[in-house]
């Protein structure tokens, strides 16, 4: 049974990543985009090096294996770096509810690498029906208009598709470098290399810490994508893991374009059209299709909520921000009931 507990995770993890699209909107005005989110990272890696010191031991927190320092790379330079670099950019251009549904190409663009760079998983038909309902998904909630070429609408949602396509690489790499340090300790890790990465690119197109506006709504954007979206998100998100398994975890991630979307309408007088809300829909319908050939246990298999359950394409994105790479890869067909069962006997705790 769900216990209170389980459900604050879950409610923290989408409202707080979800919160972090209306924030980078509204702290735009006051920082150039890759100093935001270099200076994000900044405080994130502070928050989240002291909460695992604090509640890790020495051991647990070094890395010691190729594998780790693969992972550590991967998360990152790519599945936090120029994943939320590229976010932030192309936010610039977009709304904040097209910026999460377009991010949440992620999942989808997943099994594309994956066929690439991992020799047991491989994209099927169906999941290629999938992969173009969602790619349609996209194009109806851009909703692209020919007089907006040149005029930096399809710029921002080309970053953010690219974007996207970082943060799906990144999982599979992260997947493919087979760590042995917990997700939360490579993610702490990883912080640092991606802040050193976003000050690069930072420095490296003219950007200056002069042109920062440090007025209080500035401090509020960059505490809450930082802190709450960024740390204390982790926290929830790498918990829910620990209850549910990575893949209902993950569940909490259809819930942020929602969030997104309502806050954009709600602080930044954003609208909502009814194209959007079914491109959102077809990019739902993505998703199930992907997932559903993956769960096998009669009786469940057809329903929609057993086709999520066990979806392997149910990846976050970045956000975003930290991504569970490999530790819940079945890679022993009979410990497939894991997907379920978390507690399961040959089921190996999630971090």
């Amino acid at each position: 049974m769900t216990d209170r507990r389980t459900i604050a995770a879950f409610l923290a993890t989408a409202l707080l990543f979800g919160g972090t699209f209306v924030a980078a909107k509204g702290g735009l005005e006051y920082f150039p985009p890759l100093l935001f989110v270099a200076f994000r990272f900044d405080v994130a890696a502070v928050a989240l090096a002291a909460f695992v010191v604090l509640t890790r031991s020495r051991e647990d927190l070094i890395p010691r294996t190729r594998g780790d320092i693969g992972g550590i790379v991967a998360t990152g330079l790519f599945a936090i770096g120029l994943t939320n670099a590229l976010l932030f950019v192309g936010q610039q251009y977009v709304t904040s509810g097209v910026g999460a549904i377009i991010a949440s190409l992620n999942p989808i663009l997943t099994p594309v690498f994956a066929a690439l760079l991992l020799a047991d998983d491989r994209l099927s038909a169906r999941g290629a029906v999938g992969m173009v309902l969602g790619l349609a998904g996209v194009v109806l909630v851009a909703n692209p208009d020919p007089a907006a070429f040149g005029a930096g609408g399809f710029v921002g949602e080309g970053i953010m598709v690219v974007s996207a396509v970082s943060g799906a690489l990144g999982s599979v790499l992260i997947r493919r470098a087979d760590a042995d340090l917990s997700s939360t300790v490579r993610t702490a890790w990883g912080l640092p290399l991606a802040a050193l990465v976003t000050h690069g690119l930072s420095l490296a197109v003219g950007e200056s810490p002069a042109a920062v506006s440090w007025t209080p709504q500035a401090v509020l954007a960059l505490g809450y994508v930082a802190l709450f979206a960024g740390a204390l998100a982790y926290i929830a998100y790498f918990g829910l893991i620990d209850e549910v398994g990575a893949i209902r975890a993950n569940l909490a991630f259809y819930v942020v374009p929602l969030v997104a979307t309502l806050g954009g309408w709600a602080l930044l007088g954003e609208t909502v059209s009814p194209l959007s809300a079914v491109g959102f829909l077809v990019v739902f319908a993505g998703f199930a299709v992907i997932g559903s050939e993956s769960f096998a246990r009669p009786g469940l298999r057809d329903t929609l909520p057993g086709r999520l359950l066990a979806s392997e394409s149910l990846r976050s994105i970045d956000d975003a921000y930290a991504t569970d790479g490999g530790t819940d890869a079945v890679a022993d067909p009979a410990r497939s009931d894991c997907r379920i069962d978390g507690d399961g006997s040959g089921c190996h705790a999630d971090d």
